[in-house]
């Protein structure tokens, strides 16, 4: 499904997120070949969970930034006021 974009945000944080995601791909890779190679569960597992917890992390980034940049957008900057902060707080709740 393709959506329609009218205007393209700047980003701050899109190569250190696309950095991360090469890395996460790699380990993909090597959970994988974990697999593949008839390795112990619970070690599978454990590296399961290192991608999971890494996933988790992308999402957390792409999120903050996108609210940084729809917050700035909007006249609120992206610092330490009130309100950036309760979202802040919330965000790291929930990841």
């Amino acid at each position: 499904m393709a959506f329609e974009n009218d205007h393209i945000h700047v980003h701050k944080k899109s190569k250190a997120i696309i950095n991360r995601l090469s890395r996460i791909e790699g380990h993909i890779r090597s959970v994988k070949g974990m697999v593949e190679e008839g390795r112990d569960c619970a070690e599978i597992l454990i590296q399961v969970s290192a991608v999971k917890a890494a996933i988790n992390k992308v999402g957390m980034t792409l999120l903050e930034d996108h609210l940084e940049s729809c917050l700035f957008h909007e006249g609120i900057a992206p610092d330490e006021n009130e309100i950036w902060l309760s979202v802040k707080d919330v965000l790291n709740t929930y990841f």
